[in-house]
C-alpha cells in the first residue's frame, strides 16, 4: 500500500491540476444538445474554455453568470435565473449544466434553491434538464469534479425504478443470467426491457479515443452501449455547415440517460465514479461491474470476461487476435520497459491506471503526484504518492532520476530542464496535436502505449561510447577511421 504524503506547501507551485468546474464542465460536454454554464465571473469561464479549445481544437460551447464586484457582494441569484432563460429561450438546449465556481461558493450560494425558483417562474421551460452541481475550484480536481457531475446527472435526469425490470423476472421468457461480482450473493441481473443494452459510467481519464474504443468494445459482443458521457461522439470532430454551434453536437442524448434504467448491467470505469454507481443502482436496480481502469491486459481481460457473461456470447476472434497482438508487443518491448524508472503526475483515476500498467510490464515507479487526496491512490504500485504540483514531480525526478516521465503539457518545462523525455497524457495536451484522440484503453491501446515508451527510451537512451586509449598506437585503419579513433594524439 501506497503512503500518502500530505501537501506541505501554502500554496501551489506549477499547479498540476484542473480545477473542479472545468472537470463539470467536461461531463456536461459529452452530454447531447447541451451547454454548461459556470455560476462565476467571466474569468472564471474564459480560463477553462481556453484549456478545452487548446486540448481538444474544437469550438466549445460555454457560458457563464458573469458575476461582477456587486452581485458578488450583494446577490448573483437574479444572474443564474436569468441566464437559463436566455439559453432556455435563445438555443432551446436538452440540458444545462450548472456548477459552481469558487467566487460562487465563497459567496454561499444554494444552487439548488435557484434552480426550483427558475423552474416556478418559468414553467415553459421544463422539457430542458437544468443539473447543479456544487464543484468549489480551491479543492479537488478535474477528476472529482467531473464525478460530482455525473452524479448530479443521475440524480436528475434519471428516475427512480420500483422494480427495474417488471416484464423480465429471472428465468423468464428472454431473460438472460450472469454471475454478478464477487459480493453479490445469489442475487442474478437480466436483461431488461431492452434487452442487451448495457450502461458505461465513463471517468474523467478516459478520452475520445478511449470512449470510441470501449463502444466498439462492447458492440463486438452484440450489445448497446449507452456511454455517460459520450465525449467521443461530441468532442472528437464535427464538420457543420452553421458559423458557430452555441450547443453541444453528438454525446449522451437526453432519452438514453432515462433509459438507463431498463439496461442488463452498467459497467463502471474509475473508482472516482463509485458514488455516482451506487446512486444508480439505488435508483434503477440495474447491476453493476467496476473496474479502476482498462490499462493493460490484466483490465482487458477481466473487462471481457464480463462482457462474455452479460451477452452469453463467446470471446470474438478479433479480440483474441488483438490480445495476441497485445503479447507480441510485451515480447518485443521488455528490453526497454523492464526496469524502467518512471515519474508520473496525474490525476488519482489515471495515475493508479498508469502505474499498475507500467509496473506490469516490468517497470518501476519512482515519483508519484496527484494533485488530490483519493481513495484509489492506496493501490498505487510505489512507496509513495506525493499530493502536490509539478515542482514536487521536478524535485522529486532530481532525487530518484526516473529515465521516462508520464503527464501532461505543463509537464513539457521540466521535463526539458531535466532532461527527461515526456510521455504525454492526461489533460490538458495542447503542444501534441491529437493527443486528446489517443487510444489507451483496450488491447491495442495498451499495445500502442508499450510501443511509445519504447521509442521514448530508445530514442534517449546513450550507449557509452567506445574507449579508445590515447597511447594506442597508430595504425592504417586508425588513419583510415579519422581523428574520432584516437590515433595520432599525443599526451601533454
Amino acid at each position: 500500500m501506497a503512503e500518502i504524503l500530505k501537501r506541505t506547501k501554502p500554496l501551489a507551485v506549477n499547479p498540476l491540476k484542473a480545477s473542479q468546474p472545468i472537470g463539470a464542465a467536461l461531463a456536461f460536454l459529452g452530454l447531447n444538445n447541451s451547454i454548461p454554464m459556470l455560476h462565476g465571473s467571466q474569468g472564471c469561464t474564459a480560463f477553462g474554455k481556453v484549456f478545452f479549445v487548446r486540448h481538444f481544437r474544437e469550438p466549445i460551447p460555454l457560458q457563464t453568470t458573469a458575476m461582477d464586484q456587486m452581485s458578488s457582494i450583494m446577490s448573483a441569484d437574479e444572474n443564474v435565473i436569468e441566464g437559463l432563460r436566455v439559453i432556455c429561450e435563445k438555443n432551446h438546449p436538452d440540458v444545462i449544466g450548472l456548477p459552481t465556481t469558487g467566487l460562487s461558493e465563497t459567496q454561499g450560494v444554494d444552487i439548488k434553491r435557484l434552480v426550483r425558483e427558475f423552474r416556478a417562474e418559468y414553467p415553459q421551460f421544463a422539457a430542458t434538464a437544468v443539473v447543479p452541481v456544487n464543484t468549489p475550484d480551491f479543492s479537488g480536481c478535474l477528476e472529482s469534479g467531473f464525478a460530482l457531475a455525473l452524479e448530479a446527472i443521475i440524480d436528475v435526469m434519471v428516475q427512480e425504478s420500483a422494480s427495474p425490470h417488471p416484464d423480465l423476472l429471472p428465468g423468464g421468457e428472454g431473460a438472460i443470467s450472469f454471475p454478478l461480482p464477487a459480493g453479490e450473493g445469489a442475487r442474478v441481473g437480466v436483461v431488461g426491457r431492452r434487452k442487451g443494452q448495457v450502461n458505461v459510467l465513463c471517468g474523467s481519464m478516459l478520452t475520445p479515443g478511449d470512449t470510441e474504443a470501449i463502444r466498439e468494445w462492447i458492440e463486438a459482443f452484440g450489445l448497446h452501449p449507452v456511454m455517460l458521457p459520450d465525449i467521443g461522439d461530441s468532442l472528437d470532430g464535427h464538420l457543420v455547415e452553421a458559423e458557430n454551434t452555441p450547443l453541444t453536437l453528438g454525446g449522451t442524448p437526453k432519452n438514453e440517460i432515462a433509459s438507463m434504467g431498463k439496461a442488463a448491467a452498467t459497467l463502471v470505469i474509475g473508482r472516482s465514479l463509485h458514488k455516482a454507481a451506487d446512486l444508480l443502482k439505488q435508483r434503477t436496480g440495474v447491476p453493476d461491474f467496476r473496474f479502476d481502469h482498462l490499462l493493460g491486459i490484466d483490465a482487458c481481460d477481466a473487462f471481457t470476461m464480463v462482457l462474455t457473461q452479460i451477452s452469453g456470447q463467446p470471446v470474438p476472434a478479433k479480440i483474441d487476435r488483438q490480445r495476441a497482438q497485445l503479447q507480441d508487443a510485451m515480447v518485443d518491448t521488455h528490453f526497454m520497459t523492464g526496469f524502467l524508472r518512471v515519474g508520473l503526475a496525474a490525476d488519482p483515476d489515471l495515475l493508479v491506471a498508469l502505474g499498475q500498467f507500467l509496473v506490469g510490464v516490468g517497470a518501476e515507479v519512482v515519483v508519484a503526484v496527484a494533485p488530490a487526496r483519493a481513495e484509489v491512490l492506496k493501490d498505487m504500485p510505489a512507496e509513495s504518492v506525493r499530493i502536490g504540483d509539478l515542482e514536487d514531480l521536478e524535485r522529486g525526478a532530481l532525487a530518484h532520476r526516473p529515465q521516462l516521465i508520464v503527464c501532461n503539457s505543463h509537464a513539457a518545462p521540466a521535463a526539458e530542464r531535466l532532461q527527461i523525455p515526456l510521455l504525454r497524457a492526461g489533460f490538458p495536451q495542447y503542444d501534441w496535436v491529437g493527443g486528446y484522440a489517443r487510444t489507451w484503453v483496450g488491447y491495442r491501446g495498451a499495445r500502442q502505449a508499450l510501443f511509445d515508451v519504447a521509442n521514448l527510451f530508445q530514442g534517449n537512451h546513450h550507449d557509452i561510447p567506445v574507449h579508445r586509449s590515447i597511447f594506442r598506437a597508430g595504425s592504417t585503419r586508425d588513419a583510415e577511421n579519422g581523428p574520432a579513433s584516437g590515433a595520432g594524439l599525443v599526451r601533454h
